[in-house]
């Protein structure tokens, strides 16, 4: 404080090119993937490629489960609207309105265009957190505390628990189950790579069956609710969320894992020598 007033104020909280979270865990599954790449030379014959597609592959999936825990894109929405910029004032702002709608909160975005109107740089990117820890209606009173935009105050007014639109408690507890079963997916993911480095094949494949079907679990566990979505209206236009690439991304993760697990079944019942074949195992190792 300087004489009893704060010297400065802080500034909006614009939008962060990429996420910290998802950057550690991409920087750890790559650099599991170039170790192997580097020591990759030394495996020789055939061999090489099968070895080099299934780390690939076991990789890819459990960066997936592990970021998409963190996302918050599973449903998004984007309106473009003209729309009143404070509370008790009459001025209009034309501006890109973002709804991104994640496991553990949400995010509200409001730019601008242009950037600079009513003296001001529209540039907003605010969270609210609803998890275990996080305290949602808090989140929302020091918004209007700091006096955030009314674009931002109206979405985000939607889905405190005083609402009657009842959207807080819908997506906060689907978001748990979601969140509670990616992490059971993830543990049977690690399970099959013990199992398919032994090598048990077959069991592995189960486990891999199991990673697919708790995945896809969690996309019904998102979709399913009981009260329809409150309408959003700046003016003519609605902003309405649809599934965004969390969603469709956990889904395509869920059926490869889905074929990869029913194949590893099949093939070990009909054909276990190409299986064999395929996990570079001699004769007399892995299961029939």
């Amino acid at each position: 404080l300087w004489n009893g007033s704060f010297p400065f104020y802080p500034g909006a909280n614009a939008c962060f090119p990429f996420d910290t979270t998802q950057a550690i865990i991409f920087s750890i599954f790559l650099s599991m993937l170039a170790t192997f790449i580097i020591i990759l030379p030394g495996i020789r014959g055939r061999g090489q490629l099968f070895r080099f597609l299934r780390v690939v592959m076991g990789l890819l999936v459990g960066a997936v489960i592990l970021t998409i825990q963190f996302t918050r894109d599973w449903e998004t929405s984007w309106v473009t609207a003209n729309t009143s910029y404070k509370s008790f004032s009459r001025a209009l702002v034309n501006a890109d309105i973002g709804l991104h709608i994640g496991l553990a909160g949400l995010n509200v975005t409001l730019v601008g265009n242009p950037v600079n109107q009513v003296n001001e740089t529209i540039n907003y990117n605010e969270h609210f957190a609803w998890s275990f820890t996080a305290d949602y209606d808090h989140s929302y009173g020091e918004a209007l505390e700091k006096g955030l935009p009314s674009p931002i105050l109206y979405v985000a007014e939607k889905f405190t628990t005083q609402s009657p639109c009842s959207m807080n408690r819908q997506y906060r507890i689907s978001g748990h189950y979601v969140s509670l079963t990616l992490w059971m997916a993830f543990c049977t993911w690690l399970i099959s790579i013990l199992l398919f480095s032994m090598p048990i094949l077959l069991y592995g494949g189960y486990m891999l069956l199991l990673t697919a079907t708790l995945m896809l679990f969690s996309l019904l566990f998102f979709i399913v609710r009981n009260t329809p979505k409150c309408p959003i209206q700046f003016g003519p236009a609605s902003l309405k969320t649809g599934y965004g690439g969390s969603f469709w991304l956990t889904l395509v993760t869920g059926l490869l894992c889905l074929l990869l697990g029913l194949g590893i079944i099949i093939l070990n019942s009909m054909q276990p020598e190409k299986l064999k074949l395929v996990f570079n195992l001699d004769e007399g190792k892995g299961e029939k």
